[in-house]
């Protein structure tokens, strides 16, 4: 079984900072291999199995047998990285660990949840996250060290392509370019006034003590993400909230104070503090949106028709016709979308929104849709769209002249894999290796880890 050695990495780290939550109580631990001055325990294997089963992940081979062998090419990375003075800094792995923190907020629904779950404090959790994370950082500096700086030529990248055998070839999925002009529906002056009502009645409420504000989230927030969390979100930093909402929320200086009401491209919002640490703050709030009258969406549907006529009967080119696009992001680059994944135009059907897909699926190149109506992946906000078929790049096998960086980036791939594995082999014979007796009848990947 070949792993690509970041994918796994990530996997098992998981898998041990999971472990207070899936270890098995009645796990007799011992030492079932020792690497350099690196020990795996019986519980480091059996915690990252379990999490692979309960989960869901699939494993080729022997669990007892691919879990320690993968866990010790790992600890040979560390081995060498102490050899190395390879190291980093305790605010990077700061850093990391709030980030960790703030993904399993999310994933579990509140830090108080998250608590229950692991049967910890969030400052116990914290601290037991320190030291994986730190390994995990440590392992990827290594492994950087080890793999160089790869830069292939075209003509490297071409004759790299000629010497691959037929099924070496990787296939691309069919793929689009589409562009795309958007209308915001109009909403009247009466359905803004509603919204920020109930957000002043939300805040009478709060300041009277009639109720808490996380309640109120749960039960009225349109945002569902933080809804879930009692309004609260991720500890966050000036630039990374959209600046009005930025502006309040630094602007509030007493924990639980509630906010004037705030509009951004979302809605409107209200703000509770919860804390300031340095230059970051955790806060809650509740997200309202008004609705969009039918009327109001008709109207817009019907501009969007009128223009996607102009642009049919050559009385206006699509390119003019987006000016008139209320997305300020691909209006720039002539209604083209971007792909965030991949940094480009092109797009796997899968990959665009689904309202989009549906509608170019069968659409010819240069195609004008008829308006349709989506949900804005940014705002969340229904609006009107119509979109064009730039391109259609149908599923094929990949060539040097259509698909450069994809045959570039498996050749990538295959020259980092042929390193660590040179790499492993090299250091099993310098780097000390014990392994019980009851853990050495296995298919090892790398068979030099048993000595004859």
């Amino acid at each position: 079984m070949k792993i690509k050695p970041s994918k796994l990495w990530a996997m098992l780290c998981v898998a041990l900072m999971t472990a207070s939550a899936v270890a098995q109580d009645n796990v007799i631990d011992e030492v079932v291999w020792v690497v350099g001055d690196e020990a795996i325990l019986k519980s480091d294997v059996e915690q990252a199995r379990m999490y692979f089963m309960m989960s869901g992940q699939k494993m080729e081979g022997e669990p007892y047998c691919v879990i320690p062998e993968q866990l010790a090419i790992q600890k040979l990375f560390l081995h060498q990285a102490a050899i190395d003075s390879i190291d980093v800094t305790e605010q990077e792995v700061l850093n990391d660990v709030e980030r960790e923190m703030n993904m399993r907020v999310n994933q579990i629904g509140s830090r108080e949840k998250m608590e229950e779950y692991f049967g910890k404090t969030s400052t116990q959790i914290r601290e037991e996250l320190r030291e994986t994370v730190r390994d995990r950082m440590i392992v990827e500096r290594m492994q950087e060290k080890v793999f160089g700086n790869i830069k292939l030529t075209p003509s490297e990248v071409r004759r790299g392509y000629a010497g691959m055998k037929e099924e070496e070839i990787p296939f691309v999925p069919t793929q689009v370019e589409v562009q795309i002009i958007t209308q915001q529906p109009e909403i009247p002056l009466e359905e803004i006034e509603r919204v920020k009502a109930e957000l002043r009645d939300y805040t009478e409420r709060v300041n009277s003590g009639d109720a808490q504000f996380s309640t109120l989230a749960v039960f009225y927030s349109q945002d569902p993400e933080s809804a879930r969390r009692g309004g609260e979100l991720n500890a966050f930093g000036r630039g990374e909230m959209v600046p009005e909402f930025s502006a309040v929320a630094f602007n509030l200086t007493e924990p639980g104070r509630v906010s004037k009401i705030v509009e951004t491209e979302f809605g409107f919002h209200i703000i509770q503090l919860i804390e300031k640490r340095g230059d970051r703050v955790r806060a809650r709030h509740i997200l309202r949106k008004p609705e969009v009258p039918a009327e109001s969406m008709n109207a817009s549907l019907a501009r969007l028709d009128s223009i996607a006529n102009d642009i049919r009967t050559e009385k206006i080119s699509f390119n003019d016709a987006v000016l008139y696009s209320a997305d300020k992001n691909t209006r720039k680059n002539f209604g083209l979308m971007s792909n965030e994944m991949t940094l480009s135009s092109r797009f796997e059907l899968q990959e665009l929104p689904q309202e989009v897909a549906k509608v170019i699926y069968e659409m010819k190149v240069g195609e004008i849709s008829d308006p349709f109506v989506m949900i804005d992946q940014k705002t969340g906000k229904e609006v009107c769209a119509i979109v064009r078929l730039k391109t259609r790049i149908e599923g094929h096998k990949a060539t040097p002249t259509e698909d450069f960086q994809v045959i570039k980036d498996v050749m990538v791939a295959k020259m980092k894999q042929q390193k660590l594995e040179n790499w492993i082999k090299e250091k099993q014979k310098s780097t000390y290796v014990r392994i019980n007796e009851n853990w050495c009848d296995c298919e090892f990947q790398y068979p030099g880890w048993v000595r004859k």
